[in-house]
């Protein structure tokens, strides 16, 4: 099933396995048959852990979602909560207990945190009475989950928030703590680079952390040789921009969430000749996107616009993989050509829902109104007329467009510009509140706070030394055959992947003034290897970077990190973790209070 974690560079199939280990010794801890009922939110995670095959081969006999009231009936004798540690959840276990309590004497409640035990929860279920009721209370520490063959995220939805208006470092610990899990696994890394107040924080909770294990040195030659720890506010204009990859698309559209995608189901339905259209499905098409998918995994980090000349060259292949059928005289050779049907048709129905996805993105890449948003994201970027009110900006205000589009692009200009003159910013405050309502005034606050949409302080913008230093704007740059990172944003270069590109070859030293520019310091800290653990390189052998962005990361950056793995000269491979995947609507959204009143 996970057969894709191991092909990679770094078998991330022994973290997998790690987890369903620790989730078995619990399971069976609770004798019997068992219903779990599940936080929604943990449910997705989950699924890219175990299946519910795995769950079963425990007795787990029922699942349900962890709503107030009553639980559903079910003939088990125990039921264990799979819950976040937070207190409003609390008060709704405290309820289903009480309701079942009346009913059942003889059953048995378990609960798991995940991924911490929480004392304030206890207390609070203490307060309400029902904390004698659980035999088993436990946590199940999953930090780091694996998404993909290189691809690690913690799916902390709020961990930006957390850190950057609440000055709440609990995401921190969980990431020194995962972190520990993977060099438990996987050898101690040797270097360390950070940059960022976050990633100091994390550095010193990891080395302090290895201080307090230091008789339990692990004897393990490391696979590792390199961490870089990245601040998401070292670069915020990133994710506000419009990811051109197509699966930056896909997501910047659809949203893909814990490896699934739900489309508009029209496109998938399977139309037979003669029949009426009535009964198209009205359910959403759900797809599950990665590398295990040999299409997806060809396709997935290329610029859109070289999607479709990628999409009609497999075609042809598969096209004349079917047709050698007529050429299969021999016994042998007709064996031969059965053995790989699965394996073709398999291929050609990936190729038909990529096509479908392809011309549902096609239709919004085409749009006026996607191409006039892009052009002004650009023109932000390269900077120009970034000091005073845009006249598109002003426009979408007053066509009433969704709300995120608009602070997207305030917040783009006001990070290009080093905040907005006072005037400026003044003036796009009033029309958001007017239009939108006063309630947005704590939204706007927050992204204030976070450094995203703020007013000028000093009259020194440095983005544009930045820009020139870092090449962060590539003119032409190209599309369909890339020799750099900035096509994924058709021009622009990730920031954030620059500064990694730049440490793994000249190294920082030669851009020691821009960093300076960007917030938070910069270091470099050792890891002692136990003796004969150092690592003897062969010849031509890659290095193995795992670069971690603390407050979140983009399909298109992602993108871009397995461009630079992929370059013949680089050296250097790239594993990603993240404590969440983000888009730049999900991100504002984070930062949003009351975003469910919010039309996406």
């Amino acid at each position: 099933m996970a057969a894709h974690l191991s092909y990679g560079r770094v078998n991330l199939n022994i973290l997998r396995e790690a987890a369903r280990k620790e989730l078995r010794e619990f399971l069976d801890k609770c004798s019997g048959s068992k219903a779990i009922v599940w936080d929604e939110y943990l449910t997705g995670p989950f699924g890219l852990i175990a299946q519910y095959s795995l769950l079963k081969e425990h007795e787990v006999e029922k699942m349900f979602t962890l709503k107030s009231g009553r639980l559903p009936s079910a003939d088990v004798k125990n039921i264990i909560f799979f819950v976040r540690p937070r207190l409003e959840l609390m008060d709704i276990i405290a309820e289903n207990v009480f309701s079942e309590d009346k009913l059942h004497s003889s059953r048995e409640f378990h609960i798991l945190f995940v991924p911490r035990r929480s004392m304030l929860c206890e207390q609070r279920l203490k307060e309400q009475g029902v904390l004698g009721s659980f035999i088993n209370i436990d946590e199940y520490i999953l930090d780091l989950i694996p998404y993909d063959g290189d691809l690690l995220s913690m799916e902390y939805e709020s961990a930006f928030r957390e850190c950057y208006l609440e000055n709440d470092q609990t995401s921190l610990y969980h990431t020194a703590k995962g972190l520990m899990t993977l060099q438990a696994l996987y050898g101690t890394i040797p270097q360390i680079y950070g940059k960022g107040e976050c990633a100091r924080h994390v550095a010193n909770m990891m080395l302090r952390m290895k201080r307090e294990f230091a008789g339990s040195q692990n004897q393990i030659l490391p696979v590792f040789d390199t961490l870089l720890l990245l601040d998401r506010n070292v670069d915020l204009l990133t994710p506000l921009a419009t990811q051109l990859t197509y699966e930056g698309l896909i997501d910047e559209i659809y949203g893909i969430n814990n490896g699934y995608v739900k489309l508009p189901p029209e496109k998938f339905a399977q139309k037979k000749q003669g029949e009426a259209s009535k009964d198209l499905p009205t359910e959403p098409k759900k797809l599950q996107l990665n590398s295990a998918e040999e299409l997806y995994a060809e396709i997935r980090d290329k610029n859109f616009n070289a999607v479709g000349a990628a999409l009609s060259k497999k075609a042809k292949i598969i096209s004349a993989a079917f047709e050698e059928r007529h050429n299969a005289k021999t016994v042998g050779e007709i064996k031969q050509f059965v053995s790989q049907l699965p394996h073709m048709q398999a291929a050609r129905s990936s190729l038909a829902n990529h096509t479908s996805i392809a011309e549902l993105i096609k239709d919004i890449t085409t749009s006026e109104a996607f191409f006039d948003n892009l052009t002004v994201e650009q023109e932000f970027m390269t900077g120009v007329d970034t000091d005073k009110v845009n006249t598109y900006i002003e426009d979408c205000i007053a066509q009433k467009d969704p709300l995120i589009k608009i602070l997207r692009l305030v917040c783009m200009q006001s990070v290009c510009n080093n905040g907005l003159k006072q005037k400026v910013f003044d003036y796009y405050k009033r029309e958001i509140l007017q239009t939108y309502g006063y309630e947005h005034i704590l939204t706007l606050n927050n992204l204030e706070k976070g450094g995203l949409l703020k007013p000028q302080t000093s009259s020194r913008n440095n983005y544009p030394t930045i820009r020139k230093t870092l090449k962060l704007w590539m003119e032409d740059a190209n599309e369909q055959n890339p020799n750099d990172i900035s096509y994924v944003y058709s021009g622009y270069a990730p920031l954030s992947i620059r500064l990694t590109q730049v440490l793994a070859r000249p190294g920082w030293r030669s851009i020691e003034e821009v960093l300076k520019m960007l917030p938070g310091p910069h270091f470099e800290e050792r890891q002692q290897l136990p003796a004969g653990l150092h690592k003897k390189r062969q010849q031509g052998e890659n290095r193995t970077t795992l670069v971690f962005f603390l407050g979140g990361v983009t399909y298109a950056e992602i993108a871009a990190l397995r461009f630079l793995s992929q370059m013949e000269d680089s050296g250097m491979e790239y594993i990603i973790a993240t404590t969440k995947l983000i888009n730049g609507t999900t991100w504002i959204k984070s930062l949003m209070d009351r975003p469910e009143s919010q039309t996406p």
